[in-house]
């Protein structure tokens, strides 16, 4: 599907963005593995999370969904009430389904496929698949490219101390839950502390985690102590220990998911590039682990505030306004990249229309999304007369130049996709952004709501 933007000269309103995909992925896997119900309210109804019920559902759990109100029930069967599944488990272009679920699989009692999209099929999985043999599960990199499609033989897991290279929340995450059925603690060590959804709702749910920082160095007598370490050194720096105990006893609950600050972020960079514009995004996520696109909004100069500031359940929240700004260039790197790196894309935009130069470094994980992000903004901004060099880890934008309508293409990425529009809001003539179904990937509305928002133009 094609779509053509013109250019807004206005754009004003009030708009509440979907549930957050992260949240809303783990409120599905952690009540399956619960005893009793779990209501889940605000779910985001998109292709990702539903590839994630879908999985669940082939391995007996029962889930109620009603796309209307946006409400999902789960059935939970307990932590070890999972049963084998007679088909593929298949999860589309979910990265986050495809690692997460790895996870749990390893510690089941039944063997299982797991395959993805073609997009999926690119994507690294070793990260995952290491620290699961070392655990002492059995999965297969069918192609053995490390890559799926992956055959996860479940049996018993041991506990161990694991050194993520990167601040990955979705590895962090599959090494948590596999850790659910170990024989002692299971600790991750990132460098940078990622989003931790899934710590804090293990803790909601019942669960026993431990987050804490790490000294730089590594003190001696962390080494010492009685469990198995990999890739660890005494030249280890700082970051931050994840652990959790084995064999909990998980409650279904009520959760209630809040905005996606990552599909905020559009409207956000939107209202700060639209002359006139203000926008006020109500009930968003602002978890200090996601929040870095404020930061990086605020460093810019943007005119941002947030109100109606709140803890939900076990998730911060806020309303965020933003108007019409001038903007100056950055630098975006370092333990920030964690916190936004969905959000990126959508930061390359708002350095083309900034003053000065901003650099994005330290964020090489662009390059193994739903497409090399680096690569395809670069590539395709600079269609739309940007002055974007691409780097083995980011992007140096040169801003302050006009940008024009171009014919440009989302390269099968959502993000893309939508980062893009923004950019068309501010630009000079229409353009067509082709392969802009994949939206729906996070988002099925997201060129409704802009639709919603322009105002007299």
């Amino acid at each position: 599907m094609d779509i053509r933007i013109s250019p807004c000269r206005k754009l004003r309103g009030r708009i509440e963005v979907p549930g957050d995909k992260s949240v809303s992925h783990r409120a599905v896997m952690l009540g399956a593995l619960s005893e009793g119900i779990t209501e889940i309210s605000g779910f985001l109804m998109s292709a990702d999370c539903l590839s994630t019920i879908s999985c669940f559902e082939k391995m007996g759990i029962c889930v109620e969904a009603n796309e209307t109100e946006r409400s999902v029930t789960v059935h939970g069967r307990s932590l070890h009430g999972l049963r084998a599944p007679s088909e593929l488990l298949y999860t589309g272009n979910s990265g986050t389904t495809t690692r997460i679920i790895s996870g749990i699989l390893a510690g089941q009692s039944f063997e299982s496929m797991l395959d993805g999209d073609s997009s999926i099929r690119r994507r690294p999985m070793k990260r995952i698949i290491d620290p699961l043999l070392a655990m002492g599960a059995s999965v297969r990199s069918e192609k053995e490219n490390g890559c799926v499609p992956l055959r996860i033989k479940g049996g018993s897991l041991h506990g161990i101390c694991w050194r993520s290279p990167v601040a990955s929340a979705q590895v962090k995450s599959g090494i948590l839950l596999a850790g659910l059925y170990a024989d002692s603690e299971t600790s991750v060590l990132e460098p940078a502390l990622s989003r931790n959804h899934t710590e804090l709702m293990l803790k909601a749910f019942g669960g026993s985690v431990l987050s804490e920082p790490l000294p730089d160095p590594l003190r001696g007598e962390e080494k010492k102590k009685d469990r198995i370490f990999y890739g660890l050194s005494s030249e280890t720096a700082g970051g931050w220990k994840i652990t959790v105990r084995p064999e909990p006893r998980l409650t279904g609950r009520k959760i209630c998911v809040p905005g996606d600050i990552s599909s905020a972020a559009y409207f956000m960079a939107a209202a700060a590039i639209v002359p006139g514009a203000e926008v006020l995004i109500s009930n968003v996520g602002v978890n200090p682990t996601r929040n870095g696109i404020l930061k990086v909004m605020r460093a810019m100069g943007a005119d941002i505030s947030l109100s109606d500031e709140k803890l939900q359940g076990f998730e911060e929240t806020a309303s965020i306004l933003v108007r019409s700004s001038s903007l100056h260039g950055t630098v975006i790197g370092g333990s920030l990249i964690p916190t936004l790196i969905d959000e990126l894309p959508v930061c390359a935009v708002l350095a083309c229309f900034a003053e000065g130069e901003t650099v994005i470094r330290d964020a090489r994980e662009l390059r193994v999304k739903e497409s090399d992000r680096i690569a395809v903004m670069t590539e395709e901004l600079n269609k739309m007369g940007a002055d974007i060099t691409p780097t083995e880890d980011g992007m140096i934008i040169r801003g302050g130049r006009s940008l024009h309508g171009a014919e440009v293409d989302a390269h099968a990425d959502h993000r893309a996709a939508m980062s893009l529009a923004v950019a068309a809001l501010a630009a000079e003539g229409v353009t067509t952004i082709r392969g802009a179904e994949c939206v729906g990937i996070s988002y099925p509305d997201f060129f409704k709501d802009l639709d919603r928002l322009r105002t007299g133009c």
